[in-house]
């Protein structure tokens, strides 16, 4: 967590606390609680308290924008990778307050805030119909169920960039309706003792989905899940467990990176 972070299609991360509550099946085996669980943090569920953070940490992202200023690059920051900045409790507003000014005031950085809960976003980000340059808005869809639910309500959010992540993907999707107006989509398994396999034709689907459609695609891993392969070819269908290694994140043996700007 922090600077030079391991996420694929970030710099940086950046906490303003720890702590959520699961709303959907892409949170059932959620990373961040079995990573907070694992260092003693009891910070997930409803009633349980958010674990805050001192000044000293508030001031990481500013060291990043002047790094960035000073190498002429542009850094992306992953707000949150612990929490979800949109949940909506009492004791969360006063350090919402305390990241917009944050990030209005790091104009070398782009700010991803991914969210599973996108109806909240108009009332809680406070930035009316004139969002920041440097903020990236994006939303969870593990299936099509939650595309229905959650795209409509970022679509309608003038951020300059929009994103969808699909990750961990547990069924097929179809978003060609929504892509004209998405600028980029991640995708990846799940990974973990648990992890759910994901089939490769629905990545193939989602990457041709965007090809078409001119979004910017991210293929991020496989997860512990990856196609069983016979010869060069993939056998349909059928997935054998690795590591996330192992696995790799290749898909029809190229790797997507691509980026929305």
């Amino acid at each position: 967590m922090g600077k030079d972070s391991r996420i694929e299609w970030t710099h940086h991360t950046f906490n303003p606390w720890w702590g959520c509550v699961k709303v959907s099946e892409a949170c059932k085996h959620c990373y961040a609680e079995t990573w907070a669980k694992r260092l003693g943090q009891k910070v997930w569920g409803p009633q349980a308290p958010r674990r805050f953070f001192t000044e000293s940490h508030w001031k990481e992202p500013l060291k990043w924008d002047r790094e960035a200023a000073v190498e002429g690059a542009r850094r992306r920051v992953f707000c949150a990778s612990m929490a979800d900045v949109f949940e909506d409790r009492p004791d969360l507003a006063e350090p919402r307050k305390s990241l917009w000014p944050l990030i209005e005031s790091t104009s070398n950085l782009d700010w991803l805030l991914l969210t599973k809960r996108p109806e909240n976003v108009g009332v809680l980000a406070g930035w009316g119909k004139a969002w920041p340059e440097n903020v990236w808005l994006g939303t969870t869809v593990e299936n099509q169920e939650t595309a229905q639910l959650r795209i409509p309500k970022i679509v309608a959010i003038p951020a300059k960039v929009r994103f969808l992540s699909c990750e961990p993907l547990i069924s097929g999707l179809n978003l060609r309706k929504w892509l004209p107006n998405i600028h980029w989509v991640i995708a990846g398994g799940e990974s973990g003792p648990h992890a759910r396999p994901s089939d490769p034709i629905w990545f193939r689907s989602l990457r041709d989905q965007c090809v078409t459609a001119g979004t910017a695609f991210h293929f991020k891993q496989w997860g512990n899940w990856a196609p069983l392969v016979s010869g060069n070819k993939w056998v349909d269908h059928q997935m054998v467990r690795l590591s996330k290694k192992d696995a790799g994140r290749s898909l029809d043996g190229r790797t997507w990176d691509e980026l929305p700007i």
